[in-house]
């Protein structure tokens, strides 16, 4: 058993959990648009992911002068060397990839990949609001494939889905930056937590779970029933780690277990 939680944990530090996270999401949201992903599109959408993730690993874990406060950038930074060769090769077949998946999905890769240049340029500068555009990112990844090949506008509903998805992406980068407070500041890392403080985070995660609550009775009114038991289980989760700091900080539990939130469209497809 402890084995296979240190191989997990080796997979979370590679953030090879948050590609499979975001490929299971992507394929949650085509079921719900109904409509049909492509494998070309799903490997770029990985591959995407796995570059920008562990390129901002590499950066953060670059700036830290001395030994990194934290186990996944002590990773990176022992193994610089080797990930950034891994790194421009992922590019590269992420590259070749693009030859392969269709023009729309395409043309809002290449905006999105605008976007996500620009957050790197200006990451030093984002200070508290890192957090809210890192959801937006991710939930802008997750859709891009399922919304550029949907041929009927969005619903009401499919739009409080979206939103509802924000949220829980934003409450799970909050918790990470909340329980990460002391080595960010260690390491010198501007998060929403170092910016505005612990009572802040902890009154911004309430309001956020608090709204995610109002969204879920608003899409229960609509009869949408896995969706919402689905946006549940995924809130129901971080609000446990969110009351048991003590436990889920021991191990970086929080993180394994903050981050595996995102499998869990995969009871939806298998349903």
């Amino acid at each position: 058993m402890r084995r296979l939680f240190q191989a997990y944990r080796l997979l979370n530090i590679l953030s090879f959990d948050v590609v499979a996270g975001a490929v299971i999401s992507a394929l949650f949201f085509a079921r719900v648009f109904g409509v049909t992903v492509l494998r070309s599109g799903l490997t770029s959408l990985g591959l995407t992911v796995w570059v920008i993730y562990t390129a901002d690993h590499l950066i953060d874990a670059k700036k830290v002068r001395q030994m990194a406060s934290t186990e996944r950038h002590r990773f990176h930074q022992k193994h610089f060397s080797a990930l950034l060769a891994l790194l421009l090769l992922a590019i590269i077949i992420d590259a070749v990839q693009l030859f392969f998946i269709r023009k729309q999905v395409f043309i809002g890769g290449l905006i999105l990949a605008s976007i996500v240049v620009i957050y790197f340029a200006l990451q030093r500068y984002l200070k508290f609001l890192k957090e809210l555009i890192g959801a937006l990112l991710y939930t802008g990844g997750v859709l891009l494939i399922p919304v550029s090949i949907m041929e009927t506008p969005l619903t009401p509903s499919l739009i409080i889905l979206i939103v509802q998805f924000v949220l829980t992406a934003l409450t799970n980068l909050l918790l990470f930056s909340w329980f990460d407070r002391l080595r960010d500041e260690k390491d010198k890392h501007s998060s929403f937590t170092t910016v505005l403080g612990e009572r802040i985070t902890k009154r911004a995660l309430v309001i956020v779970f608090v709204i995610s609550l109002i969204l879920m009775v608003v899409q229960l009114l609509n009869f949408d029933l896995k969706s919402v038991a689905l946006i549940a289980l995924m809130n129901s989760v971080l609000l446990v780690i969110f009351f048991d700091k003590k436990y889920f900080e021991k191990d970086d539990h929080y993180r394994l277990l903050g981050d595996a939130v995102f499998l869990l469209p995969l009871i939806y497809l298998l349903l």
